[in-house]
């Protein structure tokens, strides 16, 4: 987000809707660090964009106030991650805070024969997902299952990895640099992985350093936000919601337009030679923005006519 932030130095975010940019620490929970910023600044709402494992650091971007409306169409976004992985050793939760399960002192002879094996795992595959997990079975969360001992059947996932680099080899630990596609779990990437190397392995440090359009860089330290008076925050770590939504396509409506939106009501013939319509493509998501800059709501277009699917503004 960084090329694009003409963003003040400081902003009052109390009352504002959009997107935060937090650096979540080690050993919190994506829920726990999100309900404190939330009480914190005493947002209306608050929800996070895809959950960090306790053990993981770095960015988690929350939906604050009329932004939580925008997480439908920031969910799926791609991540980016720096990830250890530790050889040798395999725990039950496929990461550093489990029970081990085996460990094999017989390593990989080179990083060549590393790379190699790491270079199968990218591109598009199944995925199964870990026990200890938050997804849901009749319910309830397949990591209280896991606690009580139990294992279920789990169904295979796609998942892309995009690029898959190793950045460092210090046996028994490897650097990896990984983007994927949303849902893709990095702990099961690195047991996979140590399966295929025949030493097992697990994940022993995760920071994620983007997702989606939101960068390490724009962050701001969880710790840090909670020191400071409720509302202040560098500009850099807050993205307003028609901002938010940086890749999306956007047209600009006049105020007949604004009010058709607003009410729910479809634009056709003349009224879709707003600046912009005529770039329009069918069955593509486009952000429905007033004169004066407000997002008033997302449409999309398809039989020449543009047909509102959310609207945000009254």
């Amino acid at each position: 987000m960084r090329e694009n932030n003409e963003r003040a130095a400081f902003v009052d975010v109390r009352d504002r809707d959009g997107v935060l940019i937090a650096d979540k620490p080690s050993g919190m929970s994506s829920g726990f660090a999100c309900r404190r910023v939330q009480r914190h600044f005493g947002f209306r709402k608050a929800g996070h964009l895809g959950t960090l494992d306790p053990l993981a650091t770095g960015v988690l971007p929350l939906c604050v106030n009329d932004g939580t409306r925008l997480a439908q169409f920031l969910m799926r976004a791609d991540k980016e991650y720096v990830a250890t992985m530790h050889l040798g050793i395999v725990t039950d939760t496929q990461d550093s805070q489990g029970c081990v399960l085996s460990a094999m002192d017989s390593l990989p002879a080179s990083a060549d024969e590393i790379r190699r094996v790491c270079e199968r795992f990218r591109g598009e595959q199944l995925q199964v997902p870990p026990m200890y997990s938050a997804l849901k079975r009749n319910g309830r969360p397949l990591y209280e299952l896991a606690r009580r001992g139990e294992t279920v059947e789990r169904q295979q996932r796609p998942v892309t990895v995009y690029a898959l680099e190793v950045t460092a080899v210090d046996l028994p630990d490897v650097t990896l640099r990984v983007h994927c596609s949303s849902g893709t779990y990095v702990r099961t990437l690195c047991h996979d992985i140590g399966r295929a190397l025949g030493c097992g392995a697990h994940l022993s440090a995760l920071r994620r350093i983007r997702s989606g359009p939101f960068e390490i860089g724009d962050a701001l330290a969880l710790e840090e936000a909670l020191g400071r008076v409720p509302g202040a925050v560098p500009g850099r770590c807050f993205v307003p919601m028609r901002a938010a939504l940086v890749d999306m396509p956007e047209i600009v409506l006049d105020a007949e337009c604004a009010r058709k939106v607003c009410n729910g009501v479809q634009l056709a013939g003349p009224e879709l030679y707003a600046p912009g319509a005529q770039a329009l493509q069918r069955g593509v998501r486009i952000k429905l923005v007033a004169q004066d800059g407000r997002l008033l709501g997302i449409g999309v277009y398809s039989a020449d006519a543009l047909r509102p699917v959310r609207v945000f503004a009254h």
